[in-house]
């Protein structure tokens, strides 16, 4: 299932400026660019980190930012999951307080179903410092989709992976594509992973869009 995103603003960051205007219908939107580029900002506008400047974002019918009329929806309001590049899992929580961190009473079902997604049942009762790289990411994941988001914003969630932690991850997050119909915003600099998950691409070059496309 594809989601209407609106991404139609400019954020100032010291002398960095960058600017998307972009309407896009897709399941897996990835913004691709190299270091520097932008891509970070994109995702932290969406999640309410950071406040653009000017213009709007909207996840389907629903308005997140609105310079002119003065809509910023709270982070905790936006229904976005957000894995960061650090993952930010909080080491003193084994793996399933993790997961349920923030998430309302009666979530078994769901964990069931995300646990089950991510085949990470084996991990629930162990603590975080001691998981792989590979088992972090599926953890950090599984966080994001107990939120129930309309939209799934990663960070370049393979970056910090070899290429064999890559190639065995990769097809779980196909699997949250394809299994739960949540769109995603997933930023990269790997050409491989974006022709792998994504059906449209946002390039981006010193804060502006280069090219955009399917």
């Amino acid at each position: 299932m594809s989601i209407p995103l609106t991404l139609d603003f400019s954020l100032r960051q010291g002398a960095f400026l960058l600017e998307i205007h972009e309407r896009i219908e897709a399941r897996v939107v990835a913004l691709f660019g190299p270091s520097g580029a932008g891509k970070t900002s994109v995702l932290e506008s969406i999640a309410g980190l950071r406040t653009p400047g000017q213009g709007v974002v909207q996840i389907g019918t629903r308005t997140l930012f609105d310079a002119s009329a003065g809509v910023d929806v709270p982070v905790h309001e936006r229904h976005v999951g957000y894995v960061p590049q650090d993952l930010a899992l909080f080491p003193h929580m084994n793996v399933r307080r993790n997961i349920l961190y923030g998430v309302d009473a009666g979530g078994s079902k769901q964990l069931e179903q995300v646990v089950g997604l991510l085949e990470i049942d084996p991990l629930l009762d162990r603590d975080v410092t001691a998981l792989s790289g590979g088992e972090r990411q599926r953890v950090a994941l599984a966080r994001a989709l107990m939120a129930g988001p309309a939209l799934l914003l990663l960070d370049e969630p393979l970056a910090a992976l070899d290429l064999g932690l890559r190639e065995r991850i990769l097809p779980y997050l196909e699997r949250v594509r394809d299994e739960l119909g949540i769109s995603m915003l997933y930023v990269s600099h790997a050409e491989a992973e974006v022709r792998a998950i994504a059906d449209w691409v946002v390039v981006l070059d010193a804060g502006r869009v280069v090219r955009s496309g399917p």
